[in-house]
């Protein structure tokens, strides 16, 4: 059975929840990462978690929903990004990675989730797309967290 509109705009806003909760959460890598050479990696994927955003709002108010704007709802405890200031601010690279890599898992889980309803093949085409991208940010902290393990 399709999804109805308002099951669909639930499920997207809590995609575009999890997009503005990556990018929060890279850019605050970004800042505190100390080797340098990984911040324009963050940056990118900073980049990459907004797109995704404004595509998702885009779909949404096409299906005449209302796009949520911010991050991390209140109540929802294990959002990605919750308390990843508190979490890295003074540690090493390789729990900055740690940290984001714990992130990229819960955004995996929400877009698994998704695919695993019956989207319409238009916003299924998307998510997907997405949910590629968020793979390989995932794959790519992980390879990096492992390298920062092995130097430490």
């Amino acid at each position: 059975m399709a999804m109805d509109d308002d099951d669909l705009i639930d499920t997207l806003n809590n995609l575009i929840e999890t997009c503005k909760d990556g990018e929060n959460g890279f850019r605050t890598c970004a800042e505190d990462i100390k080797n340098t050479v990984l911040q324009p990696m963050f940056i990118a994927a900073a980049e990459h978690c907004a797109e995704a955003a404004a595509e998702l709002r885009q779909e949404v108010e096409r299906l005449g929903g209302k796009p949520e704007k911010s991050g991390s709802l209140a109540g929802s405890a294990h959002r990605r990004w919750v308390d990843i200031k508190s979490a890295i601010t003074g540690k090493d690279d390789a729990a900055v990675l740690a940290e984001c890599e714990r992130g990229e898992d819960v955004a995996k889980a929400s877009y698994e989730k998704a695919l695993a309803k019956d989207l319409p093949p238009s916003i299924r085409v998307i998510v997907q797309a997405q949910y590629e991208g968020v793979l390989q940010n995932h794959d790519r902290v992980r390879s990096l967290e492992k390298a920062a393990k092995a130097k430490a």
